[in-house]
């Protein structure tokens, strides 16, 4: 894609050089030359600027498939975080030895998570509700509204946390980093022992990327990999810092 947005904006100049030295050479040449010299002039520039179209419509191509795949991730993150939701209202509802048992930190692979008050059914309908206007309607906004009305209604609980996150999901796409930024640092230290604080930890380091604070970003990445060796989002954050950003 660089290739390509390189070449829209190399075209243009490489057609007024060549517009202003076919130019020159019509002036100095004879009546007979001076028309052949523009014919050429003109089907020169039909070819640049038809060229230029081509590129042009490659460049609206990958940002249309870079914003369609950002969008499907998006989508398969909020379905993972309703299955990693009923999954945990499950174990809540089974007795304390076998949810013992069953859970990820009783087998060493992931930090010990505290159990929040688990949403009613109203309660599960609205969260649902501001994860359909995020993944389906894309009304962000709005979406943001709903989540603050949310997080008001019914504070700390599990969902709540999981508000908080989508609140600073929300903003980093559209994007209001300082937002964002504030969103994810509740969760990561408010809650930092809930199911959703490595993820918002990570996203905290990668917002702060994005308000270049690279040296903020690498630290909170290191917290990840410190904190919550085990999880998924400590894998990414090894990326991050292994990829030499910051």
């Amino acid at each position: 894609m660089r290739k390509t947005l390189m070449a829209a904006v190399l075209l243009p100049l490489a057609f007024g050089q060549a517009g202003v030295a076919l130019a020159q050479s019509a002036q100095n040449t004879s009546p007979a030359g001076s028309s052949q010299a523009t014919a050429e002039l003109f089907y020169m520039i039909q070819q640049l600027q038809g060229e230029v179209r081509r590129l042009q419509g490659e460049v609206e191509e990958q940002r249309h498939l870079i914003n369609r795949l950002q969008e499907q991730g998006r989508d398969r993150y909020i379905d993972l975080d309703q299955r990693i939701l009923e999954l945990s209202e499950k174990l809540a509802s089974q007795p304390a030895e076998t949810a013992a048992a069953s859970s990820p930190a009783a087998a060493g692979t992931a930090p010990q998570m505290k159990e929040y008050r688990q949403p009613g059914a109203e309660e599960r309908q609205a969260y649902e509700k501001i994860l359909d206007l995020i993944r389906n309607q894309k009304k962000y906004d709005e979406a943001i509204t709903r989540i603050y009305e949310f997080i008001d209604k019914y504070p700390e609980g599990d969902l709540t946390v999981n508000a908080y996150y989508w609140l600073g999901e929300v903003y980093l796409v559209k994007p209001q980093l300082e937002q964002a930024k504030q969103a994810f640092t509740i969760v990561a230290t408010r809650y930092a022992d809930h199911r959703k604080a490595p993820d918002a930890v990570y996203k905290l380091g990668i917002t702060q990327d994005r308000l270049g604070e690279k040296q903020d970003a690498r630290r909170t990445m290191n917290k990840v990999l410190e904190d919550y060796p085990s999880s998924s989002a400590a894998d990414l954050a090894r990326r991050y810092l292994e990829s030499g950003n910051g």
